[in-house]
């Protein structure tokens, strides 16, 4: 069959580990085959990140911004450990956090969905969005280690030449930790529109939570920049189309969650999110079952692998042992990418290629076919799994029957 033509590039943004190894699968056995696409790659490897001094992530995120559409493998934010294992100079900050704060916007996570596995909370017939701020916060904070008595400030120096502000965080008795965090009234704005329009186009309700009863200046910002964006530009909208936006305490809405249907939009701050939308992840399947895409209110379009690098199985795979890794957040990464990027493009085929994609998928794990993560939790039970490259194999036999 002649390959389908994908006629913009895409920036591929490769990663670490397993993810990296299955990464080249689903290119080599799902993509390669039946499309013709310029791919603008960029090798996150932390050894890579390392040699550039990171510039390379700075490039990544440019080019996302030249191209609009990018797809990007799970990495690895390295700890002291990282350091020694791969030699590193240091310890390199988030990639993702990098990429994030270049892009503003916000992610956007939702649970893959297949009929033979239910979630985990009983009450929840519905998916769960998860919303996630994708700036500052300690993604990009600033921290020290303190190494005996003193005082330690905040500082602001106005441009202006204005009265500088200065508030005591700590008067030190002896050694301690001290962490400071900003954001910015412009990305808040930005999340909060892109949360009420991601809402509203798929007409579902919209959560959101913080914890302004503490954090009173901080988080009371989030809090009234959501309402006034609200009052001012959705709430006609919401209630003509039958749909709410409820605001609630971080504490109360986890407690609330546990007892909902499921079928709304929860907009949580970038550590809030980053959390609950594992959570979400793991209560609907697995932690692989779940898509993720950056959303940019400049236009620009990241979709990645919602989990981690999957340590454990890679270092199975270099001692030559079987494994049995779950590809579909890579997989739907990339149908997410090409269905953008089809979009954009005004190309249908790209978009009804990725959509065969994904069904062929989901198909797989309906028809029995899984690997070990889904086998624990579907109904009924399988009575094996398959191997990282069979299931993908599996998935590539259905979609050629598509195709």
């Amino acid at each position: 069959m002649d390959k389908i033509k994908v006629s913009t590039p895409i920036v591929e943004i490769d990663g670490d580990e397993m993810t990296r190894i299955m990464w080249k699968m689903v290119k080599d056995k799902l993509l390669f085959p039946y499309l013709d696409m310029e791919l603008e790659y960029y090798d996150l490897h932390v050894s890579k990140r390392d040699e550039t001094d990171d510039r390379i992530t700075h490039d990544a995120a440019e080019a996302i911004k030249k191209h609009k559409v990018g797809v990007k493998c799970a990495t690895i934010t390295p700890d002291r450990k990282r350091v020694e294992e791969y030699n590193l100079k240091q310890m390199w900050k988030s990639p993702n956090g990098t990429i994030r704060a270049m892009l503003d916007g916000t992610i956007f996570r939702s649970p893959i969905l297949v009929d033979n596995v239910k979630p985990a909370v009983k009450s929840w017939t519905k998916p769960i969005a998860i919303g996630r701020h994708a700036y500052g916060d300690v993604y990009k904070n600033v921290e020290m280690r303190i190494p005996g008595p003193g005082k330690a400030e905040i500082v602001f120096t106005p441009d202006n030449g204005g009265e500088t502000r200065r508030m005591v965080v700590q008067q030190f008795d002896g050694p301690g930790i001290l962490q400071g965090i900003h954001n910015l009234d412009s990305s808040i704005t930005s999340f909060a529109q892109a949360c009420f329009t991601y809402a509203y186009d798929r007409k579902i309700d919209q959560w959101f939570s913080t914890k302004d009863t503490i954090s009173k200046t901080y988080d009371a910002r989030f809090r009234e920049i959501f309402a006034h964006e609200y009052e001012e530009n959705w709430k006609g909208k919401f209630e003509e189309a039958g749909l709410t936006y409820f605001f609630t305490l971080i504490d109360d809405a986890v407690a609330r969650v546990m007892k909902d249907t499921g079928g709304f939009l929860w907009a949580c701050k970038n550590y809030d999110g980053d959390v609950m939308s594992d959570m979400v992840a793991s209560a609907f399947g697995s932690l692989a079952m779940m898509t993720s895409v950056l959303v940019s209110p400049h236009g620009y379009f990241e979709y990645e692998a919602a989990h981690g690098t999957v340590q454990k199985h890679y270092y199975k795979h270099q001692a030559g042992e079987k494994t049995s890794t779950n590809s579909m957040a890579l997989i739907f990464a990339w149908t997410g990418c090409l269905k953008k990027r089809g979009e954009l493009d005004n190309t249908p085929d790209v978009v009804e290629f990725a959509k065969k994609l994904e069904e062929s998928a989901v198909e797989t794990i309906e028809s029995g076919i899984m690997t070990g993560d889904m086998t624990r939790i579907a109904e009924p039970k399988p009575e094996s799994h398959a191997g990282t490259e069979e299931f993908i194999d599996a998935i590539a036999a259905k979609l050629n029957t598509k195709l």
